[in-house]
């Protein structure tokens, strides 16, 4: 679908933030109000704006406790279908956060989330390898989180100083 420059420009705002009203990214984009709606509602049906997500930094909730895990899978893709259809059966799995198929040594990378290092272990050993296409995994967990999809985590000090270049 092609879209008008506005639009595209919707998009990336609501990205960052998809708490503002019709009426603010109206005034934003200099569109009325009403053609934000209509706009938005053609991209929900059409399956652009797929949802709206909310970013928590988990660390800060006390009691909370979890892993996430990110495997590269290498794959034999099957005649016909690919690397689709293995990639169906691993996004199937309620612990699969993301799956993406990659350029590069491996395949196909796969975020996992758990409550323990051990259930994503018990995951990767009972489940992923043991999909007929999967020849090997190999397993990162995540310590800490600094930045993702554009958020910084942590209390870090915004840098302020003005940029200067030649």
């Amino acid at each position: 679908m092609q879209l008008r420059e506005w639009e595209l420009d919707l998009l990336r705002v609501l990205q960052k933030d998809s708490r503002l009203t019709y009426e603010d990214l109206s005034k934003m984009l200099q569109v009325t109000k009403e053609e934000v709606e209509e706009t938005v509602a053609r991209m929900e049906k059409d399956h652009i704006l797929v949802r709206y997500n909310s970013v928590v930094d988990w660390s800060k909730v006390e009691g909370h406790e979890g892993v996430t895990a990110m495997i590269d899978v290498k794959v034999a893709p099957k005649r016909g279908v690919g690397f689709d259809e293995v990639a169906q059966r691993i996004y199937r799995y309620k612990e699969v956060k993301s799956v993406y198929l990659m350029s590069g040594a491996y395949d196909l990378s796969v975020t996992v989330e758990g409550r323990t290092m051990n259930e994503v272990a018990n995951f990767v050993s009972d489940k992923l390898s043991t999909i007929d296409s999967v020849l090997s995994t190999t397993t990162h967990f995540q310590l800490k989180k600094y930045k993702h999809d554009g958020t910084i985590f942590g209390d870090y000090e915004e840098d302020k100083r003005i940029v200067v270049s030649p």
